[in-house]
């Protein structure tokens, strides 16, 4: 008989720690919210807080690669600019794309004016001397770059009868420009603008 209540007593025991273990698995074992396998940039950023900064400063990298291959493309965009608003038609016609807004309504309202005198330019873009940037820097989610521009050009501005109003189409003429691109970073567009002219 005391066998027979030593088989009850462990079995009586057995059916608690069950009943205990199933208790504790409901409070303790449930899993809540996401279950899933986390993608390797998130578990990259946990393990990094650093790394979204970093990712972000490098976006606004610009180191002297990126300035040289900028100043090519800057040298084009100066002579294109400025040819397309000395030409005798006093309209944009290839470089409005290279220009911001606040610049092109600038530019041609310049253009209006000239044309409503009844002048008109002639030029001839002799090159660029040199490109130098002056600084870049980072504006919210832009990066600006100050380029000094020198240049060499014949110009004049004529009348309707061809008599100079102004320049000298026999001279050689050094300009000085200071000239602000500007690139959205977060864009897929790479093209710079001109945003601001500096006198």
């Amino acid at each position: 008989m005391n066998y027979s209540f030593e088989y009850i007593d462990i079995i009586l025991l057995a059916m608690i720690a069950g009943f205990i273990f199933l208790r504790l698995r409901g409070i303790l074992g449930k899993k809540t919210g996401f279950e899933g396998k986390m993608r390797s940039q998130f578990q990259e950023v946990l393990s990094n807080p650093k790394l979204e900064l970093e990712k972000e400063q490098k976006k606004f990298f610009f180191d002297a690669t990126e300035q040289n291959e900028f100043l090519k493309g800057a040298r084009i965009a100066y002579e294109t600019i400025i040819t397309d608003i000395s030409d005798s038609d006093n309209k944009l016609t290839v470089s409005k794309s290279l220009l911001s807004n606040k610049i092109y309504g600038q530019f041609i309202e310049a253009l209006k004016e000239r044309a409503s005198k009844g002048h008109y330019a002639e030029i001839t873009f002799i090159g660029v001397n040199s490109a130098v940037i002056k600084e870049h820097k980072k504006v919210n989610n832009f990066l600006e770059v100050t380029v000094d521009f020198v240049s060499e050009i014949i110009t004049s501005i004529k009348d309707k009868d061809k008599k100079i109003i102004s320049g000298d189409p026999e001279r050689i003429k050094k300009v000085y420009d200071t000239w602000v691109f500007s690139r959205d970073m977060n864009s897929k567009n790479p093209n710079w603008q001109l945003v601001n002219t500096i006198t």
